[in-house]
């Protein structure tokens, strides 16, 4: 994709712009992008109004609660077209892609929805929602179906606060404890401006207590 990268992924943005590094001892925080928090794992959000889809990817998410299941979002830009979206049909869909697809969930967080059908340009398979109508990537291997509770503000970005009222996985990628299992599956991290990366598995450390 052609465009501005996502600032949500490929930059953490403070809120206001200018030179990035430490603050010293002015009292003023961090200006510009700092990335001393990644590397994170990308996820492409998906939605879907009136017909249309879209695709965008951000790298700050996370389950704020399991019980009820529930998943935010942060999005930078309120001219996001997908973020619009979301605004309109009040659900969002969650998709966890593998290392394998980097150039893919790149390409979607580089470019723009209103200028091009990313479903179509990127020849994007989609798998039937059970409880939405939002798009679940079949290159996924696990997403989440979401319906927007509420929106709060924090300088240019939006925080989304979803419910999850639907989870889809691929058969045999959690070992018996319940996690991932990194033979099955191999994760994608995102380290900042257009560098990704996949776990080690050999650092894999099980920590008794």
């Amino acid at each position: 994709m052609a465009g501005t990268p996502d600032p949500s992924c490929h930059s953490d943005n403070a809120a206001h712009s200018g030179h990035s590094g430490h603050s010293g001892h002015s009292g003023h925080g961090p200006r510009g992008k700092f990335y001393h928090q990644y590397p994170k794992m990308p996820v492409v959000i998906t939605a879907q109004h009136e017909g249309r889809k879209n695709a965008m990817v951000v790298a700050r998410h996370t389950v704020v609660s399991s019980d009820p299941a529930t998943y935010g979002i942060s999005i930078s830009s309120t001219d996001s077209f997908t973020y619009q979206m979301i605004l309109k049909s009040r659900e969002f869909g969650v998709n966890f892609l593998p290392f394998e697809q980097a150039a893919l969930v790149d390409a979607l967080g580089s470019s723009k929805g209103r200028d091009v059908d990313k479903f179509q340009k990127f020849n994007l398979a989609v798998k039937q929602p059970e409880q939405t109508s939002v798009p679940i990537l079949d290159v996924a291997y696990a997403a989440y179906e979401c319906k927007l509770l509420s929106e709060t503000e924090y300088g240019r970005s939006r925080w989304l606060l979803g419910e999850i009222v639907a989870m889809h996985a691929l058969p045999g990628i959690r070992a018996e404890e319940g996690v991932l299992d990194m033979g099955q599956v191999n994760p994608l991290l995102y380290l900042g401006e257009q560098r990704y990366l996949a776990p080690d598995k050999d650092t894999l450390k099980y920590v008794p207590r």
